[in-house]
């Protein structure tokens, strides 16, 4: 008898078909409040749960007496109570690396985008109001051999240092849990104090995982310290920043601008006053969001999904014993 699995998310049919092939499917494309209670049914005899953002706790899990493994489709975790899940061994997986091109991809558009005033800009076209030569107001900044300033020297930072050393001869700063000898040796990124990278970077680009010590890592006294030239990137997770203090300090011009893929709340408020400052580029949490790279974090979650249920260990395991 296969196993069952539910798949809380809307994926590739190629996705379904591999899971389909050792375990039968309960497949919803998103869950809502019409098919929640069928779902919580299902849920009961599942062996399997893959999808992404779905707050996995004590109490969901007592109504998931079966289950063995949790899939994310997603690098981060912070849906998932780890120790919840130790304590009745259950596995849990994400899908790190394969989205770290794409994501790189996303930073260094932001900083682009916020640095050459890109969107303000193209409103300013759109509008009609280019009637004559782009006066001095209109002016941006460089971003070629300017320092920047990376918190978070993983697989998505070390992406992104790739892309400014080799494409723009930036000078790269980093601040880590741990030195990064490769991004040091391939990138000529140098490991300093989060206080000095802040003080020094003209691009501030923010990337640790959410974590309890992450919470609010970049607040009052972090932007004060900041050059009143730099630019902030935010495209880690909106909780890692006091969104108060950034709000502030973009006000008084403590820093020249900001790029945000993320926010303390998604959706983001439409009375936010971060929606009303031209120069802050705001996206809607689109890191990873191509075709391309979505299907391959769905197939590397499926694979992790089936890997587990046929007793070997996931490829991409988080809570390892």
């Amino acid at each position: 008898m296969k196993p069952k699995i539910i798949v809380y998310k809307k994926v590739d049919k190629k996705v379904l078909e591999l899971i389909e092939e050792t375990c039968e499917v309960i497949y919803f494309e998103k869950l809502d409040s019409q098919n929640y209670p069928l779902f919580l049914e299902e849920l009961k005899d599942a062996s399997g749960l893959i999808g992404s953002g779905l707050k996995v706790d004590h109490k969901f899990l007592e109504q998931a007496p079966q289950l063995k493994i949790v899939c994310n489709i997603a690098v981060g975790y912070d849906n998932l109570d780890l120790t919840a899940l130790a304590e009745r061994g259950i596995m849990a997986t994400n899908t790190p690396d394969v989205l770290n091109d794409t994501v790189a991809d996303t930073i260094m558009g932001l900083i682009l985008a916020t640095a050459r005033r890109m969107p303000e800009l193209d409103q300013w076209v759109k509008t009609g109001q280019w009637k004559s030569g782009l006066g001095e107001k209109w002016f941006g900044v460089d971003v070629h051999h300017k320092v920047l300033g990376i918190i978070g020297m993983g697989g998505i930072g070390s992406a992104v240092a790739k892309r400014a050393h080799y494409g723009f001869d930036m000078e790269i700063l980093y601040h880590n849990r741990s030195r990064n000898s490769e991004a040091e040796q391939k990138y000529g990124a140098t490991y300093c104090s989060l206080e000095e990278l802040l003080k020094k970077s003209d691009f501030v680009c923010l990337m640790t995982p959410l974590t309890p010590e992450t919470i609010n890592l970049i607040g009052k006294r972090e932007f004060e310290l900041m050059k009143d030239t730099a630019i902030f990137i935010n495209a880690s997770r909106g909780k890692t920043v006091d969104e108060e203090a950034l709000i502030y300090a973009l006000q008084k011009g403590q820093i020249y601008g900001a790029g945000l893929d993320v926010f303390v709340q998604e959706p983001v408020n439409m009375d936010n006053p971060l929606l009303t400052m031209s120069n802050v580029v705001t996206l809607p949490h689109i890191g990873s969001a191509t075709y391309e790279t979505r299907f391959k974090m769905a197939m590397t979650a499926a694979t992790n999904l089936v890997t587990g249920l046929q007793g070997d260990i996931p490829p991409n395991l988080i809570n390892r014993k």
